[in-house]
């Protein structure tokens, strides 16, 4: 079995992260030249992470397989990144933003990690106003805040509706400023395959050019995933079409676990789905809950436009069910409010998944200018799609998956426990527990990138020494290239009849039905007998058109297909296992008064999976979570 040891510092949870920073190793400047760190991602913590570590003077190779890093999804978070300032005086706090994080997670996050996060979170402003990033600001030039989900403070710094745009834009900055100094070497169209492991340790990276068809091999004396989440495993989404688990399965199956796969966010309000032939789903940031009041008719069936409807015949549900966070709740619990109420039969729009978020008492009291200031760009992508102006008319919104709080497991220096491989932002599996609040993954993105890793990095690559790097005629690099390729060769040697996109469509419509917002012991063993048949059709029945030696989308949309659906088992087999409901994970048979029931005595702990062969069942390794400075409580925002 794997060894799980979190390092976590010894001493007051305030004063580990400043402890550890101290009693880190140092790498003097002249052999941090010598070192070489590869890194896979390049938003905005794969890209923060290469700016400072090349600032630094290490060696850095940074692989995305976008034409720019511009292109990362990091660019499509809208809505703000939280920090523990108190701009507005309102009696926020580094332990509050702590508190806030731990109680959203419900209580299933590491507490080290997430007061480290909180600490940092106020220096990542500091960094980011100083690139330049158009933060909004007040009449008298403060920067200005608003609030959001999980959190009775406004501690949400933003841009517009744009904020991970603006952020990405500074990170890509101080990115390319390091690559036109010639201490970063940037490799576009370059996706990672695999993960070469020599003697135990993550010593390189085999990479496929999405351009010419290439395979490569790539050495360094560390591995640093920041490759996002995985949420298109459910096909529709609110995920950019390219993102994927390649990167992080594949080293997941070198021997890096996997931890707490079933812990999958669900976004409240996303434009709902209109049609089969979507292929992705569009969010509406959860900024707009500030000024935004979510309602359905109190009658089920009720078809009158919502102007017909009067307001004693609406039913604010969050505001009445939980009046002491109201439409600003956390956003597993108001999924599952939306979800309820369309299931009673109230639901709008022509299919019945969808409410209605209202924007008429806010314009009525702060004017139509003041709420396009706020959100102008958010009511045009609403506009473009449903060809509707939420100014005159409530936008329609319905739950979709958004984001990941599992990934690959990592210690408190962000290393996994494979020694050398390195796992920033959402790729880990660290600080959001089994849920996530809003505008919290940018933070931790950039608080990864630009100040956890740079500092605790250093603890590895001190005992590497530089010039015993293994060279890339390696037998673990030979190995490692030719199962790349073979898998390669067999996919596009099969002549079936079904191309990878049917295959994504039906895995997903099997984890939603199953494995979605709620889930059953009875439904998690149905997927389980219905994955592994599509992963044996997949293997007999598909077509790949074309070759491996050019541009093939087709070609790169059937590996990461394959990635998914041997992830949709591990996701089921892991939701199937936790006997307990907690943050994104529901379990049907764990809820009081339609509530999470958690199971503390037997789940307060991080299940970290071990790859032991397709097909095979996986080894449960676990993590004990231990709680110093707080009390694990039943979570309540009413």
């Amino acid at each position: 079995m794997a060894t799980l040891n979190s390092n976590i510092p010894a001493g007051p949870l305030g004063q580990k992260w400043q402890k550890h920073k101290f009693n880190s190793k140092l790498i003097n400047p002249a052999n941090k030249r010598k070192h070489k760190i590869i890194v896979v991602g390049a938003g905005l913590a794969g890209g923060s992470a290469s700016a400072t570590l090349a600032e630094l003077g290490y060696q850095v190779e940074n692989f995305v397989f976008h034409d720019s890093p511009r292109r990362a999804h990091s660019i499509a978070a809208q809505g703000g990144i939280n920090a523990a300032k108190n701009y507005q005086n309102d009696g926020d706090s580094v332990f509050r933003l702590f508190y806030d994080t731990i109680k959203g997670g419900d209580f299933r996050a590491r507490e080290a990690n997430v007061h480290r996060l909180a600490e940092v979170s106020v220096n990542i402003i500091d960094q980011c106003a100083a690139q330049g990033v158009p933060f909004a600001r007040e009449y008298g030039g403060l920067l200005d805040n608003r609030s959001f989900g999980g959190a009775q403070v406004s501690r949400t710094f933003y841009a517009r509706g744009q904020t991970g745009q603006q952020l990405l834009l500074g990170a890509y900055s101080a990115l390319s400023r390091q690559i036109g100094l010639g201490a970063v070497t940037s490799r576009t169209h370059s996706e990672m395959l695999d993960l070469v492991v020599v003697d135990g340790h993550a010593k390189g990276i085999i990479v496929r050019n999405l351009k010419t068809g290439e395979i490569t091999r790539h050495v360094g004396d560390a591995v640093v995933l920041a490759t996002g989440g995985y949420g298109n495993v459910f096909n529709l989404s609110t995920y950019a079409r390219g993102s994927n688990v390649t990167a992080i399965w594949r080293a997941y199956k070198r021997g890096a676990c996997f931890a707490n796969p079933c812990y999958t966010q669900i976004h409240p309000t996303c434009i709902p789905v209109s049609g089969d032939y979507q292929s992705k789903l569009t969010l509406m940031s959860e900024s707009l809950r500030n000024d935004g009041r979510i309602w359905v008719p109190k009658k089920p069936g009720d078809r009158r436009s919502p102007q017909d409807i009067p307001e004693l015949e609406r039913d604010y549900y969050l505001e009445r069910k939980y009046p002491s966070f109201g439409n600003l709740a956390p956003r597993d619990i108001a999924s599952r409010a939306a979800k309820q109420v369309c299931d009673e039969g109230r639901g709008v729009g022509e299919t019945g998944l969808g409410v209605y978020l209202d924007f008429s008492d806010a314009i009525q009291r702060l004017g139509e200018d003041k709420i396009r200031e706020r959100y102008g760009n958010l009511f045009d992508i609403y506009h473009e799609i449903t060809n509707e102006s939420a100014y005159r008319t409530p936008m329609r919104i319905y739950p979709a998956v958004h984001y990941t709080m599992g990934g690959l497991w990592v210690d408190y220096n962000l290393m996994s426990n494979l020694p050398g491989l390195f796992v920033l932002g959402e790729a880990n599996f660290s600080d959001h527990g089994a849920n996530r609040l809003g505008a919290s993954a940018l933070m931790q993105g950039l608080a990864d990138g630009y100040f956890v890793l740079p500092a605790t990095i250093g603890n590895y690559l001190a005992t590497q020494k530089p010039d015993q790097r293994p060279k890339t005629d390696h037998a673990a690099f030979k190995d490692a290239e030719h199962s790349t390729q073979s898998m390669v060769d067999r996919m596009l040697s099969m002549n079936g009849k079904r191309t990878a996109a049917s295959f994504h469509k039906e895995l997903g419509k099997i984890l939603w039905d199953y494995c979605g917002m709620a889930r059953t012991a009875t439904g998690l063993k149905k997927a389980l007998e219905l994955l592994p048949e599509l992963r044996e059709e997949f293997w007999s029945n598909l077509r790949t058109p074309g070759n491996a030696s050019e541009m093939n989308q087709s070609l790169e949309q059937a590996g990461r297909v394959a990635d998914f659906i041997e992830l949709g088992e591990l996701l089921c087999l892991d939701a199937l296992t936790r006997e307990e409901s907690c943050g994104g994970h529901f379990r049907e048979e764990h809820q009081e008064d339609g509530e999470c029931k958690r199971d503390d005595e037997r789940f307060a702990h991080a299940a970290a999976w071990e790859f032991t062969g397709v097909g095979k069942t996986p080894v449960r390794n676990v993590e004990p979570l231990v709680y110093d400075e707080i009390k694990m409580a039943t979570r309540s925002y009413k």
